[in-house]
């Protein structure tokens, strides 16, 4: 089963480390990542830049409000995504947890690809490249 997970890091917090605290923090990640990705459990992810590059849109009186930043105002902040294999969600709980940025003051939330709705989207996808194919 497919899970969603959104890594959280308090910024602030990050960038108070030296930039050989931050090198080894990034070091260790990446070497769990990789450990991740040889038992397959690694699906997919990407790391997000600083807050300050983020921009929220969302609808107000019918029209779209563009707003610098991230939507809520929090101590941490989205730092990145990960998608992983697992058997179940406690499968999922153990291998996030022995993510070294969670034991670095990092947060992950955990949550179920909802297969129904990618598969829908899989269809749709599989059959507008299909109707494209036969106009061309």
């Amino acid at each position: 089963m497919k899970y969603i997970c959104l890594g959280y890091i308090d910024e602030n917090m990050f960038n108070a480390k030296s930039e050989k605290e931050q090198k080894n923090f990034v070091d260790e990640c990446m070497t769990y990542d990789k450990e991740l990705r040889k038992n397959k459990n690694f699906i997919g992810g990407e790391a997000l830049q600083s807050i300050r590059t983020a921009t929220t849109i969302r609808y107000k009186n019918g029209k779209p409000i563009i707003t610098d930043g991230p939507f809520a105002e929090t101590k941490e902040q989205l730092g990145g995504i990960m998608i992983l294999e697992a058997r179940d969600l406690n499968h999922a709980i153990q291998l996030m947890s022995n993510h070294p940025s969670t034991r670095l003051g990092g947060t992950w939330e955990i949550r179920p690809a909802d297969e129904q709705i990618n598969a829908l989207y899989q269809e749709k996808e599989k059959y507008s490249m299909a109707s494209h194919q036969k106009e061309t």
